[in-house]
Formats: C-alpha cells, structure tokens, sequence
C-alpha cells in the first residue's frame, strides 16, 4: 500500500489518468525554458510600468526594416515594424492555447506554429495590443 501511495504522488498526471481510463489529450502544451526567464509579462501587469526597448541594439535588426518582426520572449511580446514611425507590441500569448513560443509572421498576420491560427497585425484583432510610442531608436510599450 506504501508503494502505492508513493507512485501515485510522484508520477506524472496524465499517466495516472491515463491507467485509470481517462484520458488526457494536451495538444497545445507549453515548454518551460529555464534558460530564458520571464522579465515581466506585460499582459499581466498591474503597475502599468512601461517596458523601454532600445532598437539599436542588434538583438532587434529585424526590427530596421518596414515588415520586419520578432518574437520577443524576455518580455513575452511579438514586435512588427509597420512603417518608418509605427511599431506595434502584441502580447505573444496565443489566444487559442496560451502558447508563446512558435510564430510566424506572412507580412500581415502572426500564425501560432501549434495549430496554424492566424491573428492579424491590427490592434483590433485578437492578439492583445499594447501602445507603443516610437522616439529615435527607442520604443516605449505601455499596457
């Protein structure tokens, strides 16, 4: 009965389900990555502190040209270049499994890799937008 109680608090969820008949199915399920820690989540700030990102720098070059883009997990956002004055800051959350990690972008919408969802590049769509103001090199993201 001792091991019993052991294995039951130590295994895996789903396995445990899974023995007893019921099933589990995880599709979308995200990957934690201790090599890449969350500075902050903007979707889910309370302060309102702005996030500040220096688009000098090189970690942002894709950011130099008009469609350019990136997924920037240190601040859980996806960034799009929309001309010489506009870039605009969604919150790189999928809306339809939470996923952060796998995006692509065709010049007009974001597709979450997991399922092929499409959302648009518009803050009127339904990836959350933040405001963002554009001065020189650097960029200010407010909720």
């Amino acid at each position: 009965m001792n091991d019993r109680r052991t294995f039951l608090k130590t295994a895996c969820k789903p396995l445990v389900l899974a023995a007893m008949g019921i099933s589990v199915i995880e599709a979308c399920s995200k990957e934690d990555n201790e090599n890449n820690p969350i500075i902050k989540d903007p979707s889910s700030e309370t302060t309102n502190e702005p996030i500040l990102l220096d688009l000098g720098n090189s970690s942002f070059s894709e950011l130099k040209n008009i469609g350019g883009w990136i997924n920037y997990s240190n601040e859980n956002i996806l960034l799009v270049r929309i001309d010489e004055n506009e870039v605009r800051a969604f919150d790189n959350k999928c809306p339809h499994q939470g996923n952060r990690d796998k995006w692509s972008y065709n010049g007009s919408d974001f597709t979450c890799g997991y399922h092929n969802n499409s959302y648009s590049n518009s803050c009127g769509g339904q990836l959350t937008c933040f405001t963002t103001k554009l001065e020189d090199d650097i960029l200010t993201i407010t909720n």
